[in-house]
């Protein structure tokens, strides 16, 4: 079997799988794994971790957090439901904890659970800078941008048995696991995780201007990141996000526009 094909396969199966929808996009995405059974995992996990690691509580960067997280919820809560998607969130269980770490960090699980490391609120540098980033990361759970990655990599995995399976001669076999590899990581895997990156960035914007902070502030927030990189980065095509460049540029660009979505809901003034 050519290499060529596995690829063409690949698309094949994708498109047989894609069985949920984005909101925000209104895309087909794969969805191997239903919530039902990503959720109460992502729940379990997640209060694994809090039980882990420490959990700050009755500080004002505690309280900013939850803070930043309930408006970011209530936003996407509105623009769900103003655009005929009620009752997305239903299965959503929403916490939010900042977490003593160093890590320049921040993460939203499968259903809602968000964690914020210490060590990246001076890079946030404002309860604005602060939205931008829990903006873009409740967007991948929104997006189910988890979901859609795990259901990628079991076809991906799938796949690659396929092809193990069907390649009789050991020289081709051989050759093909070392191209499938790459070929597939480089050609499929990262740009779909570059653009689950865009995509949240985007999704996130709108939700931080509909909870009302300036979107303008989450460009910004990404040259504070570069800066706090130190240039230390690999090249975009073989990274699984875009380029800081890349990003402030279309985060520059959306600006506009999400004031102009925040604008349906009243909101014209930001913090």
């Amino acid at each position: 079997m050519k290499i060529k094909n596995i690829f063409i396969l690949l698309g094949v199966a994708a498109i047989m799988f894609s069985c949920a929808e984005n909101p925000f996009t209104g895309k087909k995405t794969m969805a191997l794994v239903p919530n039902s059974q990503l959720f109460p995992t992502a729940f379990a996990q997640y209060d694994q971790f809090l039980t882990d690691n420490k959990v700050v509580t009755g500080t004002k960067d505690a309280a900013m957090v939850t803070r930043v997280g309930q408006r970011i919820a209530v936003a996407a809560e509105r623009w769900l439901s103003a655009n005929g998607h009620q009752g997305y969130l239903k299965d959503y269980k929403w916490e939010y904890n900042l977490v003593d770490d160093e890590t320049v960090n921040a993460w939203c699980m499968p259903g809602g659970k968000i964690v914020v490391y210490t060590g990246i609120l001076p890079i946030a540098k404002s309860e604005t800078g602060l939205a931008a980033i829990m903006g873009h990361e409740v967007a991948h759970a929104l997006a189910n941008h988890g979901q859609q990655r795990m259901s990628a990599g079991m076809v991906q995995q799938g796949l690659a048995v396929a092809g193990n399976i069907a390649i009789k001669d050991e020289q081709s076999r051989n050759a093909f696991n070392q191209y499938y590899g790459i070929g597939s990581q480089v050609g499929v895997m990262l740009p779909f995780s570059r653009s689950h990156e865009t995509e949240a960035d985007k999704i996130g914007l709108y939700l931080m201007a509909i909870a009302g902070y300036n979107p303008a502030e989450a460009a910004n927030l990404w040259k504070r990141m570069k800066a706090n990189s130190g240039g230390q980065a690999p090249p975009e095509i073989l990274s699984t996000h875009p380029s800081n460049d890349s990003r402030i540029a279309n985060l520059t660009a959306l600006a506009p526009k999400a004031k102009e979505e925040a604008a349906k809901f009243g909101v014209t003034t930001f913090r």
